[in-house]
């Protein structure tokens, strides 16, 4: 990839290229839990190069404004959560949800001095146990979001969300790249408590994997066939859904999967991780699991969203366990996994250096449909970016057998796209 598209593929912040073109899409912002109390503690946020302030007002509105206050530039974090605004430590300047000044107490004619003193602010809904924010040209806001998960009952769905040290793009590639599946999580996916005992591991003994990708108004489908039984492929059908959404298909009667990779500044990234089941609530010992960090979720360092395995203790590597085959990469945990793998290409890859498989076609697409959405914003601002609409963002993944004559294309577009109220497909 030439150095000018990647600059402008890793680079979000307000202003860039590609950074307006994300502000066009609710952005999850942080869980709902994090500001769980009305008047409660704020807390700082950073998405998308911008330092924000995250807090929920005495009417238990979320709300995401500028972390800074307009009079001197104080940091409203220091400052007073009370009667639906945040009032700033140094001189008593409050501000509500919207950003609107509504008390100065030094003077006294306030209203008059409020007009100049309005700070930014986000629109926000919560959906899924997530806070999402619209940063964008308000005439420009979409429907809420429509990812099937985001509207399932709480019963149903599981969210979690890692702090990982990288360009967001290098990240989100991996959870693009469905090949690395049979490799890096190689050995330890059979004994994870979401996807034991279910038909399709047998097939990932297939490393021979042959890939098919399709562009699709919510981004791409990608089709991995893999050796079934003698009279079919296993196909490991996954969705990328633009600009920063992957779906994972379900195994067996497991739940289904899904990432959002979203970026907190060039070199750093939140990847959340939602596990759900359209069709029953998360049973006990599926929600117990989650909690302690199996499947695409990890364990933390104390009080922080930092993976407790990270760069610092080289993700608390195991040679003898390298050497066992009882994990491929040394590393346990397939979320650990890939951020280490992720993270060891620097905190911005080098892609000049890349030499590409053809397993790597997705990617390759993903990065021209995420480049040619920057260049036309930045020719025409009104230009609308793929998937902004809600109706486009409702699709489903999938693993299945189909018979060796069957092309996987077909099967997809009638079973998984607005695929809401139809049976869930899985190995």
């Amino acid at each position: 990839m030439d150095n000018q598209m990647s600059e402008t593929l890793v680079r979000t912040g307000p202003g860039t290229a590609l950074g307006n073109v994300m502000r066009r899409y609710w952005v999850p912002i942080l869980l709902s839990r994090e500001i769980a109390e009305p008047d409660g503690p704020q807390v700082r946020v950073q998405i998308l190069g911008e330092k924000l302030l995250a807090f929920r007002d005495t009417d238990g509105h979320a709300a995401l404004i500028d972390e800074f206050c307009s009079h001197r530039g104080v940091s409203l974090y220091f400052g007073r959560n009370e009667k639906n605004g945040i009032c700033c430590g140094y001189h008593g300047v409050k501000f509500d949800r919207n950003g609107h000044c509504v008390e100065v107490p030094s003077l006294p004619k306030t209203r008059e001095a409020c007009k100049h003193l309005d700070i930014k602010a986000y629109p926000c809904i919560e959906r899924g146990g997530i806070v999402w924010a619209y940063m964008g040209p308000k005439d420009k806001q979409p429907e809420p979001p429509n990812l099937e998960w985001c509207n399932l009952p709480d019963s149903h769905v599981f969210v979690s969300k890692r702090l990982q040290e990288c360009n967001y793009l290098q990240a989100m590639e991996g959870g693009i790249d469905t090949s690395h599946v049979s490799y890096a999580h190689a050995y330890e996916v059979a004994s994870d408590p979401l996807h034991m005992d279910s038909k399709a591991l047998k097939y990932f003994a297939d490393g021979n994997v042959i890939f098919e990708v399709e562009q699709q108004p919510h981004g791409l489908t990608m089709f991995g066939r893999r050796n079934g039984e003698p009279d079919s492929y296993y196909w490991r059908i996954t969705q990328w859904l633009f600009p920063w959404y992957t779906l994972i298909p379900p195994f067996g009667d497991h739940a289904m999967g899904g990432h959002a990779w979203i970026p907190i500044d060039d070199e750093n990234c939140w990847a959340w991780s939602i596990n759900f089941h359209p069709g029953r609530p998360l049973t006990e010992e599926e929600r117990t699991a989650l909690e302690a960090g199996k499947g695409i979720h990890c364990e933390y360092e104390e009080g922080t969203f930092r993976p407790k395995a990270n760069k610092d203790n080289d993700y608390l590597i195991d040679r003898q366990a390298q050497k066992e085959m009882r994990t491929f990469t040394g590393v346990f945990g397939i979320a650990t996994q890939d951020t280490s793998l992720q993270e060891s290409m620097g905190t911005i890859q080098d892609r000049s250096k890349e030499i590409l498989l053809p397993t790597d076609r997705a990617i390759v697409m993903a990065r021209r449909m995420l480049h040619d959405a920057a260049m036309a914003n930045t020719l025409t601002p009104d230009a609308e970016p793929p998937a902004v609409h809600a109706d486009r963002q409702f699709v489903r993944a999938a693993g299945v057998l189909l018979p060796r004559g069957q092309q996987p294309q077909g099967w997809a577009a009638e079973h998984l796209n607005n695929g809401k109220d139809k049976p869930v497909f899985s190995v």
